[in-house]
């Protein structure tokens, strides 16, 4: 777990450091939000699919409580695409296309998870708990940006997970209380590292309107 651990933070530091490069150059703007939920929604659109998967893989038999909190957490999850889309809606504004990365998230971890269900996992840690330590440039960020208000930032609010919502906590404590082998370990650290690079180049997309390359 301590790798794992040791990654969750990088990849929260690298989220900070993009955050602090946004105060000097685009701020939150409309454009970046409306990017920002964009991919939001194409990224949680379903997702519940995959933690229902891995609930009922074998290689999770014998993790009850793992199991247990993967269904509560897919159900949990299963709307917050619609929590977007009405952010959106609020700025008279729909999703736009399904950028890159997304397509390739799902290409990836639709197939992935049929053999090493933990690669998923690993990457719902990075998800969970990125933003975790950005708290006050995201403050300011909103603050400097006043199209804003409480009817479209749902979805941010929530997914600041407070102690209501303690996502990213909990996934590091069932991962944990699970009792992974070392092949699954390695499995959950290698998916938390590849969500770290897809992440990163979505946020840099929703910042910039490029897709890198």
């Amino acid at each position: 777990m301590k790798e794992l651990e040791v990654q969750v933070k990088a990849a929260q530091e690298e989220f900070t450091q993009l955050l602090r490069q946004m105060t000097e150059t685009t701020g939150l703007s409309k454009d970046v939000y409306h990017r920002f939920l964009t991919y939001q929604y194409h990224l949680t659109k379903g997702v519940q699919k995959h933690f229902l998967f891995i609930a009922g893989h074998p290689a999770t038999a014998r993790m009850r409580s793992l199991r247990n909190w993967l269904v509560k957490f897919a159900f949990e999850e299963e709307f917050h695409f619609e929590i977007a889309r009405n952010d959106l809606k609020s700025l008279g504004l729909e999703p736009l296309e399904c950028p890159l990365d997304i397509k390739l998230w799902w290409a990836f971890f639709n197939e992935a998870i049929k053999d090493r269900p933990f690669l998923r996992l690993g990457a719902t840690a990075i998800l969970e708990n990125i933003a975790d330590g950005s708290a006050p440039i995201l403050d300011g960020l909103i603050k400097n940006a006043d199209y804003l208000n409480p009817s479209c930032l749902r979805f941010l609010t929530i997914h600041r997970h407070g102690p209501n919502l303690a996502h990213g906590d909990q996934v590091l404590d069932n991962l944990a209380e699970a009792d992974l082998s070392a092949t699954e370990m390695a499995d959950a650290l290698e998916g938390a590292r590849m969500a770290t690079v897809m992440y990163m180049r979505l946020i840099k997309w929703a910042a910039t309107g490029k897709e890198a390359f």
